[in-house]
């Protein structure tokens, strides 16, 4: 497991943001040059935008929202844009947020027009007397609420429906960032090309503004080729997402069924809270017990003075963090966090 972190004495910045794009099979072999640059930018994209919304005085929750729709909206990503196909060749995309100042949370499931699921989380948090809608009836409120809608065939892309196929000739599920792709030197197609596609994944955010409070947001496309309506840790909290100010932050990204089972999300916050363990310990004993149960994946873990870990028990986890100076930081593979460039209008490219 690798990490980039900050610790109390270090990091004394009053705003935070930190990301991940999903964790698995990520190695230097397995991206082209082109294609490296594309997730960084993308990366980058996504902190500088949820930065802006904290430098700006805005709140955590916005932040993690800003952050997750530039993944959403990109398809180098499994969540809105770039989300696979379910056996029965529907995009379904799941969601959530949860704000760590009131730990009111919102999250949708199976939805199919939503453009923005994390907005459509959101929505039910703050607009309705629920945590969790599914389904037609949360494409419905998404609507009235006046979140875009957009028609199914805006998520197709050609790469994911190949992927599907070939995960049905084979019989069986493709998990984020887990599959081998046919090539190492794939040419780009669409900006992803479909053989190294079968890597990426779910996409998170956890966010601390200038008044101390905590949110995390996760917003994923699920398992290619999944079935039965089928739904994973990224919309359920304690999860796949939890926030509490008393704690931490939290989005999780791996396989989904023993992330529920662990309750990933809200074990680590437990840890921190209630026995005083360190982000970095109480991240490595969740993805520990993950492990033993046969599972992998990775995390990203916020507290409410700026200190914040990245872990995965993977080859690699797409990632980023950025704080109150504006150096936007990044990271695929083990141990290459890196400084991408300067942000803030206080600095300089």
């Amino acid at each position: 497991m690798k990490v980039r972190t900050n610790t109390a004495g270090v990091d004394t910045s009053p705003i935070r943001l930190v990301i991940h794009g999903g964790a698995g099979t990520i190695t230097p072999s397995k991206l082209t040059k082109e294609l490296e640059r594309a997730y960084t930018q993308v990366l980058a994209q996504s902190l500088t935008a949820g930065h802006a919304v904290l430098d700006a005085g805005g709140s955590s929750i916005d932040a993690v929202i800003a952050a997750i729709v530039v993944m959403e909206d990109s398809p180098l990503f499994n969540a809105g844009k770039g989300a696979v196909f379910s056996n029965a060749g529907r995009i379904e995309l799941d969601a959530s947020i949860m704000d760590g100042s009131t730990r009111m949370a919102g999250s949708v499931a199976a939805v199919t027009t939503i453009r923005n699921p994390i907005r459509a989380a959101n929505a039910v948090m703050t607009k309705s007397a629920h945590v969790m809608l599914m389904g037609q009836g949360a494409d419905a409120f998404a609507a009235e609420m006046g979140l875009e809608i957009v028609d199914p065939s805006y998520f197709h892309t050609q790469f994911r429906w190949n992927q599907l196929q070939k995960a049905i000739a084979e019989e069986r599920l493709m998990q984020d960032h887990d599959v081998v792709p046919d090539t190492p030197q794939p040419q780009m197609d669409e900006k992803v090309d479909e053989k190294v596609d079968e890597k990426r994944g779910t996409v998170g955010a956890v966010a601390l503004d200038r008044h101390g409070n905590l949110a995390a947001g996760t917003s994923t496309g699920g398992l290619t080729n999944k079935r039965f309506g089928r739904v994973g840790d990224s919309p359920v909290i304690g999860a796949g997402t939890y926030a509490d100010n008393r704690s931490v932050a939290v989005s999780a990204t791996g396989t989904g069924e023993i992330f529920i089972r662990t309750v990933a999300a809200f074990n680590t916050a437990a840890q921190v809270r209630l026995q005083h363990i360190p982000i970095i310990e109480a991240a490595d004993n969740t993805l520990a017990e993950i492990a033993a149960l046969g599972g992998d994946g990775g995390l990203i873990v916020l507290d409410a003075k700026g200190n914040y870990s990245m872990r995965f028990n993977t080859r690699g986890m797409f990632r980023g963090s950025i704080g109150s100076d504006g150096i936007v930081q990044v990271g695929m593979f083990a141990d290459d966090d890196r400084a991408v460039f300067t942000s803030n209008s206080h600095g300089t490219r």
